[in-house]
């Protein structure tokens, strides 16, 4: 899965001698928090309304909203944009750009394809993406459990589930916090089977067993 499968595609943008107001008033409107920077239809910059804010109270201590206003109608974007954007491709995956979203504390990626700006990955497509690819919207038993890290494990819990008439709707594994030569793995069925003879199989073969019945 690639940036290009998860992220907005419509993007609202601003030029860079766009005034604050008129960030700020398409920003309501449109319900969002970013908007990426143009100029000549390349990208310059972003603002976010976490930088209007933070430029507001500093240059507002004395006004009052009526001189807030104002101020904020004759700045310019260009004044108040971050300038060093990080930014993504429509070929990068997914997975990639989270980490990069999470290693810098920042809420979106402009999506650039040869230079210019294709599309928008925020915060919450990636909770969409979470909720996609684990399926959780369509029910199923959840069922977590460490297991070795051997080639073929991952088999033989899916063959216990399809052995009580389930079938498998998404898998997941992590190494992160486990013991070396295992792995948690986190596995969403879906359809209906032996629920009671599942949970006692898998419990007796595997440890630290944790299972969600839908």
């Amino acid at each position: 899965m690639f940036v290009s499968d998860w992220m907005t595609e419509k993007v609202f943008t601003v030029g860079i001698d766009d005034s604050v107001t008129d960030a700020l008033k398409l920003m309501r409107e449109k319900n969002i928090k970013h908007l990426p920077v143009l100029k000549d239809d390349r990208l310059k910059g972003i603002i976010s309304d976490r930088d209007i804010k933070e430029f507001s109270p500093s240059k507002a201590t004395s006004l009052d909203v009526f001189e807030l206003h104002y101020l904020l109608a004759k700045t310019k974007v260009r004044e108040v944009m971050k300038t060093k954007v990080i930014t993504t491709t429509t070929q990068t995956p997914v997975e990639e750009a989270a980490m990069a979203m999470f290693d810098h504390k920042i809420g979106c990626l402009p999506v650039l394809e040869n230079g210019r700006l294709a599309g928008i990955i925020s915060d919450k497509d990636m909770f969409r993406v979470l909720v996609d690819i684990t399926g959780i919207r369509h029910g199923g038993n959840r069922i977590f459990l460490t297991i070795g890290d051997r080639p073929g494990s991952i088999k033989e819990v899916a063959d216990i589930i399809r052995k009580y008439g389930f079938h498998l709707q998404s898998i997941l594994t992590s190494y992160e916090g486990v013991k070396e030569g295992f792995r948690d793995v986190v596995i969403r069925t879906k359809g209906a089977g032996n629920f009671k003879s599942l949970k006692a199989e898998l419990e007796g073969t595997f440890s630290n067993v944790k299972i969600r019945k839908s």
